[in-house]
């Protein structure tokens, strides 16, 4: 039970923010010069009694406090309101779009994490090795170029080489293609926004998991270990890994949200049909409903996130499920 009751704390005090991040979004939508049934007003086509049925339909006639109650009652019953640009429900539109982003950002995020597990390990192994300067460079450089321009230039040098299709998820004939043909169809176009979006994750994860590992070397069970003889690989995938893994670990809670509002930006550069260009289109027409309904995803994500992060901390420290406490 010990292991369960950081879990159950970070939950309780997570949850809070599924309602602070829309009523945050909520305001400052509001603060923001007119709104979507001004350019209605603007239509010749449209009366005035038709836009005023529709804002007393949507309660947004109301006080923003009120008309923040009533989303919140509609959020209770699952129900994100009614997206004006799309004209159909908030919930069927991120549905629609949630898997695709899911898709980008798993796949940045698994290969960046597991990479730099593995490299940031050897960088502390050998610290004066060719390896670890020239990852020690890659990192550098990463973190230095915006996202967008590196992204850019990817797709400059894609259509130079000719070798990488240019955006989009899927080719014109994906439909003809052999299931294992649109498997490739799809890492084809997963490679450029991919490797923007995950190539700034493991350059930060890399340099803390070489820190780490370096600070754990110089642990007294470290020698401990090679005056016993345990072979080197064991030492270092073992119990280095383990011990210096928990910091990566406790940042997926804060990561995964930070990749959704990252791969926005990608998504709408590289022409993948995700979340990102959903929002760029109901910020830009203030669609209200759709923008907090965005808002409510990456809240959950935030939650999960977290939620997943000490899970994983359970399981892979000891000294937690035996009720030595959660992380700091």
């Amino acid at each position: 039970m010990s292991g369960k009751r950081p879990i159950l704390s970070r939950c309780l005090m997570a949850l809070p923010l599924l309602f602070l991040l829309p009523l945050v979004t909520f305001f400052l939508m509001h603060l923001m010069p007119g709104n979507y049934f001004d350019q209605l007003r603007m239509n010749p086509q449209i009366s005035q009694a038709t836009v005023e049925q529709y804002e007393k339909l949507y309660h947004l006639n109301e006080p923003v406090l009120i008309q923040y109650g009533y989303f919140l009652k509609q959020l209770w019953r699952l129900d994100l309101g009614y997206s004006f640009i799309y004209k159909q429900p908030v919930m069927d539109i991120l549905v629609s779009r949630l898997w695709n982003t899911v898709i980008l950002t798993g796949s940045s995020f698994a290969w960046a994490w597991i990479l730099a597990v593995f490299f940031g390990l050897l960088a502390a192994r050998y610290p004066r090795s060719i390896l670890n300067r020239f990852l020690e460079w890659v990192a550098y450089a990463a973190l230095s170029m915006p996202g967008f321009f590196l992204c850019l230039l990817l797709l400059h040098l894609a259509a130079a080489w000719g070798g990488l299709p240019l955006g989009g998820m899927r080719s014109v004939a994906y439909e003809s293609f052999s299931p294992s043909g649109k498997v490739v169809d799809i890492l084809k176009h997963l490679v450029i926004p991919s490797f923007v979006l995950g190539i700034g994750i493991f350059a930060f994860l890399f340099r803390l998991m070489r820190a780490q590992a370096q600070e754990v070397f110089e642990k007294d069970f470290i020698l401990y270990l090679r005056a016993w003889r345990i072979p080197g690989y064991k030492i270092l995938f073992k119990h280095v890994a383990r011990n210096a893994i928990n910091p990566l670990i406790t940042l997926i809670g804060m990561q995964l949200p930070a990749l959704v509002s990252g791969a926005a930006l990608v998504e709408i550069f590289t022409g993948w049909p995700g979340l990102g260009q959903v929002m760029l289109q109901a910020v830009r027409a203030q669609d209200l409903f759709l923008v907090l309904g965005n808002m409510v995803m990456v809240s959950v994500l935030l939650v999960f996130g977290n939620l997943l992060s000490d899970m994983l901390l359970v399981v892979v420290d000891p000294r937690i499920r035996a009720g030595g406490g959660g992380r700091p």
